[in-house]
């Protein structure tokens, strides 16, 4: 018997980041809006825990017990007093290490299969509890829609979308670690006396009457700083989108995933090819958002 979930990316629309933690953490106003671009995981019963991947950079995920879908599986076993004897198979098209959620997307479906599978009926809070555990960003994948996350990103508060959201996304050449952007975060912020972070009310209200215009000028990104510090070249994929007729241009979360906002499906396309014709990224990929949460097929 097995198991099928499919997940979807995230693009952060809002993402302010407050002073480091005690626990080396960050507080978070965390603005996530889920877009349609989704992996999907398989879990089928075997004699031992094991994961398998293909799909684009399927080369780069880890297959061990690093592996946050690797590590779900076993968190709701040990809950449940059982063994993980799951083979976990990950279909991949979110982009790998781009600032979009992508592994984050992978713990959430393992979960939810694996509950699906072993019949543990656990409740949302609990199924919410164990991705709190595994990284700030698995909630909101289970969640999906739109949501603000606070305190690391884990803490969420499901928001209105009154309308359809078309984004483009540009993919870099390399990856980013995202520690190295919150280290870099840090390092530019030494001395800097940083608010507290807090969702913007015109980003919001944007948001809720699903006016792309005004989420356009409300958008904003903390981290982008600190990932243009270590990856320069991303402003040539920002401007090359600006200059193709997106509505705004930012670092995807952590990055180096680069997120264009158009007005309507038309206009994504033109921005999208001007960014292929530029020459400043590896890829283009076209999805909308709200998008749903993590759904067993």
């Amino acid at each position: 018997m097995s198991v099928t979930v499919r997940v979807p990316a995230k693009v952060n629309v809002q993402l302010a980041v407050g002073a480091a933690r005690p626990d080396g953490f960050h507080d978070l106003a965390n603005v996530f809006l889920a877009v349609g671009l989704y992996d999907e995981i398989t879990v089928t019963e075997a004699d031992a825990l094991g994961v398998t991947c293909e799909g684009p950079d399927a080369d780069q995920v880890p297959l061990d017990r690093t592996n946050l879908a690797a590590r779900a599986a076993e968190a709701l076993a040990a809950r449940h007093g059982r063994t993980p004897q799951v083979h976990i198979h990950i279909v991949k098209d979110i982009p790998v290490a781009g600032g979009m959620a992508g592994g984050s997307a992978d713990g959430a479906g393992a979960l939810l299969a694996c509950d699906a599978l072993w019949g543990t009926n656990a409740s949302r809070e609990e199924l919410l509890d164990i991705c709190a555990e595994l990284g700030s960003d698995v909630p909101f994948s289970l969640v999906g829609g739109a949501a603000l996350g606070t305190g690391r990103g884990e803490k969420l508060t499901v928001l209105e979308v009154g309308g359809t959201f078309h984004w483009v996304f540009a993919m870099a050449e390399r990856g980013l670690s995202t520690p190295a952007v919150f280290r870099e975060f840090d390092r530019l912020a030494e001395g800097l006396d940083i608010p507290e972070p807090v969702a913007s009310q015109e980003l919001l209200d944007a948001a809720a009457k699903g006016d792309p215009d005004a989420l356009a000028a409300a958008v904003s990104n903390d981290l982008q700083p600190a990932a243009l510090s270590l990856f320069p070249e991303l402003a040539d994929t920002l401007a090359a989108g600006r200059g193709g007729g997106a509505l705004t241009a930012l670092v995807s979360g952590s990055g180096p995933t680069t997120a264009f906002l158009a007005r309507d499906r038309e206009s994504a396309s033109k921005v999208a090819e001007a960014l292929l014709a530029s020459g400043t990224c590896r890829s283009v990929r076209q999805a909308s958002g709200p998008a749903p949460g993590a759904t067993v097929l």
